[in-house]
């Protein structure tokens, strides 16, 4: 694997969370209807009243940095929402008031696709409709859209036939995918272009990036085995680490560390998300470069002690060895979660850091004493 880039490293330990849809609704009122996601005003007041709650509740933890300010968001950088592109490729997609856009999965009959298509469709037009509507109020564009991955893609196209067609139409998938390569690869630079990210939506923690992270959902991996993911995904990420630095994986199921063999033959993966459940020591072993970002359990949390929270994020920290190449997250905590917990996530970090600055001033002056 290549050196990683310092320049582009996202400082000492950083620490982000992400509401459900369920708790905005509840909490905040916010419904997440078609116009959450493509009225123009809408849109912008959204993001604003989300960025306000969350700076008057954990602002002393530097959450919400963005309060008081009204931004021409294009896509839903504080929510897990992958529906667009599936959208846009003919997926039906129901939306609703307090949960993520349900893509439903289309069925294609077959594994070739228009890749111009999707930039024709409805969808499209009417998001580019914002964009537009927003640069001329605005002058310019922020936050991007979760353009998920290329097996997310295939699934909600092709839906379960995908499992049988790895082995009876090994080339055509080849070719399918290529084409899902060249839809995801124009509208996330065309995205990017204009915003200067592509991937904040897909998880927040790239925001603490100095260059924008393009990052690959793999949430649909958990499905495959090994040997499917070297022989038809695996040439797409290596593609994508030499063109876009930093890159990186999004991987939210519980076993990330059993693709670590396949991920180290990835020349540059700069960023890895670690699903809840994944064994931090191997892959840290595999990846002795790569950022990783631990993700915690948002399902269980709300039950957990303290302590227990406490605990469980410093073993974590720790089994990643380098707290510069190392985050914390916790995302899609539900309507259930107190804001006791979450004060505990960010207040055990923010006592980790501080340990660490002690440690290192503590080793910086021993050397000048030595020195002298």
């Amino acid at each position: 694997m290549e050196k990683r880039l310092d320049n582009t490293m996202a400082g000492l330990l950083p620490v982000e969370i992400v509401y459900h849809p369920s708790w905005w609704h509840k909490h905040a009122g916010i419904d997440f209807d078609e116009d959450f996601y493509f009225h123009p005003l809408k849109r912008v007041e959204s993001e604003m009243l989300m960025e306000k709650i969350l700076y008057d509740k954990f602002g002393d933890f530097g959450l919400g940095e963005n309060h008081g300010q009204s931004r021409p968001e294009v896509g839903a950088v504080h929510n897990a929402a992958g529906f667009m592109l599936s959208e846009m490729m003919g997926c039906k997609v129901n939306y609703m008031e307090d949960a993520a856009p349900q893509v439903i999965q289309m069925g294609l009959d077959s594994l070739h696709i228009d890749s111009e298509a999707p930039f024709k469709s409805a969808r499209f037009k009417k998001f580019m409709e914002l964009c537009d509507s927003l640069k001329t109020r605005y002058n310019y564009l922020t936050g991007d859209v979760n353009w998920g991955g290329i097996l997310n893609l295939a699934m909600d196209l092709r839906g379960s036939e995908m499992m049988m067609d790895f082995y009876t139409e090994p080339e055509e998938v080849k070719t399918f995918f290529n084409s899902l390569l060249a839809v995801i690869e124009s509208f996330v630079k065309g995205i990017q272009k204009e915003t200067g990210t592509s991937s904040v939506s897909v998880n927040r923690m790239v925001k603490h990036f100095r260059k924008p992270v393009y990052l690959h959902s793999e949430c649909s991996n958990t499905m495959i085995s090994n040997d499917l993911y070297e022989e038809f995904l695996l040439p797409f990420d290596i593609k994508w680490s030499m063109e876009n630095r930093p890159f990186g994986i999004h991987y939210c199921g519980p076993d990330p560390h059993r693709y670590a063999a396949q991920f180290q033959k990835i020349p540059a993966l700069d960023f890895l998300d670690v699903g809840w459940g994944g064994d931090i020591k191997i892959l840290r072993d595999a990846l002795p470069n790569t950022f990783l970002n631990i993700r915690l359990d948002p399902v269980s949390l709300k039950d957990q002690t303290d302590d227990f929270i406490a605990s469980t994020i410093r073993q974590l920290v720790s089994e990643s060895g380098n707290p510069y190449l190392t985050g914390v997250c916790c995302i899609n905590m539900d309507d259930q979660v107190p804001d006791e917990k979450v004060v505990t996530i960010l207040k055990t970090i923010k006592e980790i850091k501080n340990e660490w600055n002690q440690r290192t001033k503590s080793c910086i002056g021993n050397s000048a004493r030595n020195i002298i």
